[in-house]
């Protein structure tokens, strides 16, 4: 007795691993006044791709859109807030509307205000909270969502604090 013959195929290769993130710490800071957009209202900045992106100074929101390398569903932008993991979409216009780019955020620098710091090693654009570590890495390798990272303030699911009885 003969058993059918099954076709097989090697699977496919796994995708290579995302690039590391940034560590923004060692990034120098750039000068916030060169960023100034919207009679201070907010910081503007061009990143590596001529992507636009901006940090609120009224919410303390962030973001960047424009032609995102290698990003999720092929999204066109990314947004932050204060706090929480950044999400990746794709609109049919520029989240952000400047006549022109803004200033380039130079290779090797950061700009930071409150807890939002975004920085660009000339390649790689990150931006993230330093409240529960959310936030974002635009590469050409690949773009992707840093979830939150702070056990202080993760969720256990039983409804209560696990640090106050």
């Amino acid at each position: 007795m003969g058993a059918p013959a099954v076709a097989s195929a090697d699977p496919n290769p796994a995708p290579p691993p995302p690039p590391p993130p940034l560590n923004l710490g060692v990034l120098a800071p750039a000068k916030p006044s060169e960023f100034a957009m919207q009679d201070g209202a907010m910081y503007g900045f061009a990143v590596p791709g001529d992507i636009a992106c901006v940090i609120s100074r009224d919410s303390g929101n962030y973001g960047c859109s424009g032609p995102i390398p290698a990003a999720p569903d092929g999204a066109n932008m990314v947004t932050g807030a204060q706090q929480g993991s950044p999400g990746f979409a794709k609109a049919d216009r520029p989240l952000y509307v400047f006549q022109t780019l803004p200033n380039r955020l130079l290779p090797g620098t950061r700009l930071s205000f409150r807890n939002v710091t975004c920085g660009t090693d000339g390649t790689v654009t990150q931006c993230t909270n330093s409240f529960d570590g959310g936030g974002f890495v635009i590469s050409p390798a690949g773009s992707f969502v840093l979830g939150p990272s702070n056990p202080l303030l993760l969720n256990t699911g039983e409804g209560s604090n696990p640090y106050v009885n």
